[in-house]
């Protein structure tokens, strides 16, 4: 698609106050493919305003009306499955059929479902004496991360919409594209003026005024927990409501009694989607210390296979934070046993597939995000042990449990400290709640659950 050389804001495309602008760049071969205005306060103040403005209306209209207009945006995000897909992969990187199955289809779906959520939800009951209406909490200003950037937008635009609340929108500045797309479906889809703006910035500037006007009740952000404290800080402020899905290091368990090679092919699988930018992914695989020598090797040979079905990470800084987590791990005795930090392609921001062995968990790359395609295996010594290991870092967004069992899995996913556990590769589910325990974030995204971080309660009494 082509650039808009502007913001979107209550309900048409209109200059940015300043002349700034921000390059967008193919991060698989380094081309600039589009530029789009760099928003400031100024931009931030406006679209804020024009949320408020068109809040008091949309609020007020009828839920059918607004599954109605959720229902339009699905169908023209559907007709333009493949300009979406072509749109991710050119400013993200990503290989066109994970764009096509992945980066375009999950937000068709989760858009459906919220279609369906608004003309079906209870927005009112009764309690003893009390009727309980749940009423949409104001001006949502969503604040989105360049991994997943069209499914990350939709996940709150389209709750908070199907709720009543107005929208701000300021997308990550390498992965904008794909949100100017979405604005162009709102604007088809019929959402009256002012229902949702479009603000294109950097974080430091955009970002940060947006979690800070005064017009704005909620700040939904998706991206780094060091960022996301900022966010929370930010909104304490004027005690503002936030909804944070932040970092993971998620643990995949492999228990004695389960199919090893497949509990291995799919967790190697999990890391290297998405060149390993996907906060939910495996990144740690725990084998008990019996079946360890076979999981290496079989996780280096899957591994291996990846080379040339992986896209670049989204930015040479993202390269050289990768790489130096790779550097990292072998000065603190990591056993690299595939991939490291040669680039595996002369130009673009490649990061070679790569997987770490005789990982202890007080490793740094045992315990902090690297957001690129490393695994790191441990060893365990009984379960008691890999359930310590799988809590033992300060996040607790997914994870993933394999046994012959199915029962012995689940039990063991149970004492899981994280917001979602796969049994056996249980596939995902865009209908449920989706986010973590500790330092991986605040609130739910997805289904009902995420539909209810948008909604504020009020009681009368009879």
């Amino acid at each position: 698609m082509k650039a808009h050389d502007g913001i979107y804001l209550d309900g048409a495309w209109r200059p940015a106050a300043g002349q700034d602008v921000i390059e967008v760049v193919n991060p698989a071969d380094e081309q600039i493919i589009g530029r789009v205005p760099a928003a400031g306060l100024e931009d931030v103040d406006a679209a804020a305003r024009a949320a408020r403005a068109a809040l008091p209306a949309w609020a007020a209209t009828p839920p059918a009306e607004r599954a109605a207009r959720l229902t339009a945006l699905r169908d023209v995000l559907a007709a333009r499955k493949d300009e979406i897909a072509e749109t991710v992969t050119a400013e993200l990187g990503s290989p066109l059929p994970f764009s096509q199955a992945v980066h375009a289809a999950v937000p068709i779906a989760v858009a459906g479902s919220y279609a369906e959520l608004a003309a079906t939800h209870s927005f009112e009951e009764k309690v003893g004496n009390s009727v309980v209406h749940h009423e949409p909490v104001g001006v949502v200003g969503a604040i989105t991360p360049w991994n997943y950037p069209l499914h990350q937008i939709v996940a709150k635009a389209a709750p908070a919409l199907a709720a009543g609340c107005t929208v701000v929108l300021k997308p990550a500045e390498d992965t904008p594209l794909v949100a100017q797309l979405f604005a162009e479906a709102v604007h088809e889809a019929g959402f009256p003026a002012g229902v949702f703006n479009l603000v294109t910035g950097l974080g430091p500037v955009a970002g940060q005024a947006l979690a800070e006007h005064p017009g704005v009740d909620l700040v939904s952000f998706t991206g780094s927990t060091a960022v996301g404290r900022q966010v929370a800080a930010t909104a304490a402020a004027a005690i503002k409501k936030v909804a944070l899905e932040l970092g993971g290091k998620s643990a995949n368990v492999i228990l004695p009694s389960a199919d090893l090679a497949r509990a291995v092919n799919v967790g190697v699988a999990n890391v290297m989607s998405n060149s390993g930018q996907t906060c939910s992914a495996w990144t740690r695989m725990l084998v008990h210390r019996d079946r360890y020598d076979e999981a290496v090797e079989l996780a280096a040979t899957a591994a291996a296979k990846y080379g040339d079905r992986i896209g670049p990470v989204v930015n040479a800084k993202q390269q050289a934070r990768v790489r130096g987590y790779i550097e990292t791990g072998v000065a603190e005795g990591a056993r690299l046993v595939a991939g490291g930090t040669e680039t595996p392609h002369e130009r673009g921001w490649f990061v070679s597939p790569t997987v770490f062995a005789d990982v202890t968990p007080d490793m740094t790359i045992a315990q902090e995000e690297i957001f690129g395609p490393v695994l790191s295996i441990l060893r365990y010594e009984d379960e008691a042990d890999a359930l310590r290991i799988a809590n033992g870092t300060v996040y607790g967004l997914a994870g993933a449990v394999w046994a012959g069992d199915e029962a012995e899995a689940v039990a063991f996913a149970r004492r899981m400290d994280t917001g979602q556990v796969d049994i056996n590769g249980g596939r995902f589910n865009p209908r449920a709640p989706f986010g973590g325990y500790k330092q991986s974030g605040v609130g739910r995204e997805l289904g009902a659950h995420g539909l209810a971080e948008y909604l504020q309660t009020k009681s009368l009494q009879f």
